[in-house]
């Protein structure tokens, strides 16, 4: 085994939801990330649409369980001492799969090792499992104060604050809005008047998005009102009446971790070519989104596979984006909105 060591911290992350363009939807998770030698560890499983079992809207005492089991103070859940390290976005069932590694103490250290993929009580390492993941060596104090740090924090941090305030002109748009984000798990309410809305309530919010016809007097009276309730949010300007393009602008905008832990970092669109920078290799959606002349929405995916760190360019159809368009790109992790630059 490696004497070398890894470095080890948290940091918040995102499984991005939407609404995808076959009409699906997908569940916003927030949760905590695995930081290892100063890149979440989610990124070397490249096409992996998972979460780790610190996720934010678990019971308190379900979180402080999952943490005692990480810092070895409560029994492994599986078999042969493993412990889930990501899991399914959508329940916490091992049938679905799962991604485990043995945890151990080895002197004042901790190891984690043997990473594999996991859907019964027994992990098959020859079959299943991650062999050029791992071992990672971390040293015990380091490892034991990040973890400590949550146990502090629960209860004591407040709820994520995963609301968003809608104002707009358009009471049917913004109630398709709040429907949809609804779905994929972020609350969502709707007001013409910010001012009235009491300074403990406008803490719960961590997005306000502006239709359109919102003028920038209106604007200033929202901020204005979250200022005096002393509480800093993400502000959205909506790009057009599309519910998917949206919903991605206000996930972009309800992204809490560190930038260097982002996949997906750049979208540019111009000269009949998107151009996307991602940080390691993962899977990638691109979807163009466009009103005609009738104000008539058309959708279609331009792109879905594999890219490799660094900036791809994409062709685009022409057809596809003339006129008013916008482009959404998406990978598990992060969510990027970008209108077409004819």
């Amino acid at each position: 085994m490696s004497a070398e060591y890894a470095t080890f911290g948290l940091a918040p992350a995102m499984r991005a939801g939407g609404v995808l363009a076959d009409g699906g939807y997908q569940v916003h998770r927030d949760f905590t990330d695995f930081i290892v030698d100063g890149r979440p560890l989610l990124f070397q499983l490249s096409d992996l649409d998972a979460v780790s079992p610190l996720a934010s809207d678990i019971p308190p005492a379900i979180f402080t369980a999952h943490v005692r089991v990480l810092l070895l103070q409560a029994p492994a859940p599986l078999e042969g001492g493993r412990c889930v390290i990501y899991g399914c976005p959508e329940c916490e069932g091992i049938e679905c799969g799962a991604v485990t590694a043995v945890i151990e103490r080895d002197g004042d250290d901790i190891v984690w090792r043997d990473f594999a993929w996991q859907t019964d009580g027994r992990a098959d390492l020859e079959l299943n499992g991650y062999h050029g993941m791992g071992p990672f060596r971390f040293r015990g104090d380091e490892y034991r104060a990040e973890l400590e740090r949550l146990l502090t924090d629960v209860g004591d941090a407040g709820p994520v604050r995963r609301r968003v305030l809608l104002i707009g002109a358009r009471v049917a748009v913004l109630a398709k809005l709040a429907a949809a984000l609804r779905t994929i798990g972020i609350g969502a309410e709707i007001t013409s008047d910010a001012a009235g809305v009491p300074a403990e309530e406008l803490r719960t919010y961590g997005a306000v998005a502006f239709g359109r016809a919102i003028g920038e007097q209106e604007r200033a009276e929202v901020r204005t009102a979250f200022e005096r309730a002393q509480v800093r949010v993400a502000y959205v300007d909506g790009l057009a009446p599309i519910v998917p393009l949206l919903v991605a602008q206000i996930e972009h905008a309800l992204y809490r971790g560190p930038s260097e832990c982002r996949r997906l970092t750049r979208l540019t669109v111009s000269d009949g070519a998107a151009d996307v920078e991602v940080t390691s290799t993962c899977r990638v959606r691109l979807v163009a989104y466009r009103l005609d002349r009738l104000h008539r929405t058309h959708t279609r995916e331009l792109f879905h596979g594999m890219l490799e760190p660094g900036k791809q360019r994409i062709p685009v159809d022409a057809r596809a984006v003339k006129g008013q368009s916008f482009l959404v790109a998406r990978t598990t992790g992060s969510v990027l909105v970008a209108p077409m630059v004819h």
